[in-house]
């Protein structure tokens, strides 16, 4: 008996072709398995923000931070380059403003904490026997004999005499300046010639006695040492004197007639000066000449430049009279010549 061909009812794709074959393969729910759950869209994001929320809040800050400060600087106006009229307009302001310190007092600050004054004690002259008494002026002691002080100036310079000078009499005064931080001083010899103790006192007040190093008569030079020092002594800057021309700026710091710290400025009216002790028996040579107020007691100090360099010590001044007081002509050996003595090249 023929079979009876049976048609489906759906439809049929065209180009199919003829259908599969079934498979024989169980499927899934026949093999009692269990589909696996669908991972949703951008799971493994969620889960990596989740994990690491706490980064990714600071981040995002950091970045809103910078988002703010760069709108806040680009909402700023641009700084204008200056140009030299601004920088000469300024300048102009300061000068008409302001008053500057002169150029001598700003040299001088440099150099003072590095000045001593020197003083030299010995024994009291012998006395001359006096006249008698003759008028009102000679009964008051007021005259001087022999160039020697009046009763009163003795006691008025005497009155600080330092300790351990009892018996002693002040016999000379001047300056000097600390070359080396442990207390080695320049000062010239005809200070503290003939002193059997020699007193300094540096510029906080601190007062020593010094002991003689070595001295240098051709040179008018001596260098002594202070026993006491105060605490962070400053040795003076020291300068050459080979780029010093006429017509610079220099100032004479030390103690005139005892009287100090003093500070007289003046120009380089020469080099290469030559000057006779008083007394003739000595030629000094290389010498500055300059016209900074110099007097008794100066010897010894510093001679400054505006860059507050030492180039010399103050050795004499030039008076063809008897008073021995400055006229405008003032003379000091050169700081090479000085380092050569104290045994130290200075440059």
């Amino acid at each position: 008996m023929k079979r009876q061909v049976l048609y489906s009812g759906s439809k049929r794709i065209p180009g199919s072709g003829a259908s599969a074959p079934a498979t024989d393969a169980p499927t899934v729910e026949a093999a009692g398995g269990v589909l696996p759950a669908r991972r949703p869209r951008f799971g493994r994001f969620r889960a990596f923000g989740t994990r690491h929320a706490g980064l990714l809040r600071f981040l995002g800050g950091a970045a809103c931070a910078a988002l703010i400060g760069a709108a806040y600087l680009w909402s700023q106006p641009q700084p204008r380059l200056l140009v030299q009229e601004d920088i000469d307009a300024a300048v102009l302001h300061t000068l008409e403003n302001k008053t500057l310190p002169s150029r001598a007092a700003k040299a001088a600050d440099a150099v003072l904490p590095s000045l001593v004054r020197v003083r030299g004690f010995g024994d009291p002259p012998p006395s001359k026997p006096k006249a008698k008494a003759k008028g009102k002026s000679e009964s008051k002691g007021e005259e001087r004999e022999g160039g020697k002080d009046s009763p009163r100036e003795s006691q008025d310079k005497n009155k600080d005499r330092p300790e351990g000078m009892e018996g002693l009499e002040e016999l000379s005064v001047g300056s000097g300046v600390v070359v080396v931080d442990d207390g080695v001083i320049l000062t010239n010899l005809h200070v503290v010639a003939g002193a059997k103790r020699v007193s300094v006192t540096f510029h906080d007040g601190t007062e020593s006695e010094a002991d003689l190093v070595s001295v240098h008569p051709e040179n008018d030079l001596a260098v002594i040492k202070a026993r006491k020092l105060p605490d962070d002594l400053p040795a003076a800057t020291l300068g050459s004197a080979d780029q010093l021309k006429p017509g610079d700026e220099v100032v004479a710091v030390g103690f005139p007639f005892g009287m100090g710290p003093s500070v007289s400025a003046g120009v380089v009216s020469g080099l290469n000066r030559e000057f006779r002790s008083p007394d003739g028996d000595r030629v000094l040579t290389r010498l500055i000449q300059f016209d900074a107020a110099a007097n008794p007691g100066s010897s010894g100090g510093p001679l400054v430049t505006m860059q507050g360099d030492v180039v010399g010590i103050v050795t004499a001044i030039l008076n063809p009279t008897q008073s021995r007081t400055f006229i405008g002509i003032g003379f000091a050996v050169t700081i090479a010549v000085a380092g050569n003595a104290v045994g130290i090249h200075p440059f």
